[in-house]
């Protein structure tokens, strides 16, 4: 299975030295008001577009799987910062741990996030934009509902537009929670590796259906200073449309179902999304 991910990282590179001359521009230059179309909306994997500017997005995130019983509610608010290349943005959550029998729902851990646009925009065929995030231990780790120390995290967005209808998205991505702690505070360093991939197709311009793989291997800490490492394997199929209303609002619903494989095979789940994106005076940025 390693191998497999290995190969699917190595065929990313081969697409980015592929693609690397290919920034002609689409249509619109990024400081122009977002296109009535779909683009930075999916629910697991994340798009290499920063916000446009002037415009901020409001981001809400159901995931609840059957097996485990778990479920996280996530808030994200992104904003542009100071010009298009720069974007902050702020992750709530609420999560319950299934695992942890009676001991209900609750706060979640923090994201505070920062993106660099290094490459395109959502007007070009293709788009890097590496993310960087504080985790702050907000969440209740004797419930499972935190990491219980301070982390720090890295994603790689790789985003290409093959074609007017067809478009995918790549990410590589680490989490290292130098002192993490498990319910009896025991404590030891975890580390956590991410890979996803998803193929997107604009059937319209208001309605996308889309698949997204998601791979993750994470440590828990069970003992001082010693830790297991888990695995996990997710193909998730959905489906988001879009409501393009009066003054630049644009309301994304979406809904998928996420299904388990490999060393989480037989778990399966739902995800509901929503997103508001708008004009707001405050969010605008400085030319470049």
């Amino acid at each position: 299975m390693r191998a497999a991910f290995f190969a699917l990282l190595i065929s990313l590179l081969l697409l980015l030295s592929g693609l690397s001359r290919a920034q002609d521009r689409l249509d619109l230059p990024p400081t122009e008001p977002p296109s009535a179309g779909i683009q930075d909306n999916s629910f697991l994997i994340e798009e290499a577009y920063n916000q446009e500017d002037g415009v901020i997005q409001h981001i809400s995130t159901f995931e609840r799987l059957t097996n485990s019983r778990d479920w996280v509610y996530t808030q994200t608010d992104e904003w542009p910062l100071r010009t298009y290349k720069h974007q902050v943005s702020l992750t709530l959550a609420a999560n319950h741990a299934g695992s942890f029998a009676g001991s209900g729902a609750g706060w979640g851990d923090t994201a505070l996030n920062y993106r660099y646009q290094i490459l395109g925009s959502s007007r070009t065929k293709l788009a890097i934009a590496p993310r960087l995030t504080m985790l702050f231990p907000t969440g209740n780790h004797v419930f499972g509902r935190g990491s219980g120390g301070m982390g720090f995290q890295t994603n790689l967005p790789v985003s290409i537009q093959h074609s007017a209808r067809w478009v995918t998205h790549w990410n590589a991505g680490a989490t290292w929670i130098p002192h993490a702690l498990d319910e009896f505070r025991d404590k030891a360093p975890a580390i956590g590796v991410n890979l996803g991939q998803s193929v997107v197709w604009l059937a319209t311009a208001r309605v996308n259906l889309l698949v997204e793989t998601l791979w993750t291997t994470s440590e828990s800490v069970v003992a001082p200073r010693k830790t297991a490492r888990s695995q996990d394997l997710y193909v998730s199929p959905g489906i988001r449309w879009a409501y393009n209303l009066s003054h630049g609002l644009q309301i994304v619903p979406g809904v998928a179902v996420p299904v388990g494989a490999g060393p989480c095979a037989g778990e399966k789940g739902v995800i509901f999304y929503l997103s508001f994106e708008h004009p707001f005076g405050l969010a605008h940025s400085r030319a470049r």
